[in-house]
């Protein structure tokens, strides 16, 4: 069975990106335009893991993960930020939210890929 991903990115060009590169490398991958949708379809999806970028339309990525981490069933699945931002304040600040860990953008392939085998125990 794949790795399911939810991509939440308002970016059409980083969800391509990060499409070509998820499904090459064997994962499920499924994605959102923005905040709202990601979190409206989270579970129809049940994604393993979710990665979500911070400034977005609708909902940001804060509020993704505050909503996500706001139901139990939720507390477990891995949340990685994939962002332009690298400020230690919003770092901090997406910790606490409930985030696992922090991408900054452009991202390499090989690096996210090892970083959602590392989180979901996954080989794919």
């Amino acid at each position: 069975m794949k790795t399911k991903v939810l991509a939440i990115d308002d970016s059409r060009t980083i969800r391509n990106l990060l499409a070509a590169c998820l499904e090459e490398a064997g994962f499920e991958y499924h994605s959102a335009v923005d905040g709202r949708e990601g979190v409206d379809i989270y579970p129809d999806i049940a994604p393993d893991v979710v990665i979500t970028d911070i400034n977005m339309p609708n909902l940001d990525g804060f509020g993704v993960i505050e909503e996500l981490r706001g139901e139990d069933i939720n507390s477990k699945v891995p949340i990685l930020v994939l962002t332009t931002e690298s400020s230690a304040d919003l770092k901090a600040r997406a910790r606490s939210a409930g985030a696992t860990g922090w991408i900054t953008k452009p991202f390499d392939d090989d690096s996210l890929i090892f970083a959602l085998k590392r989180v979901t125990g996954a080989v794919a």
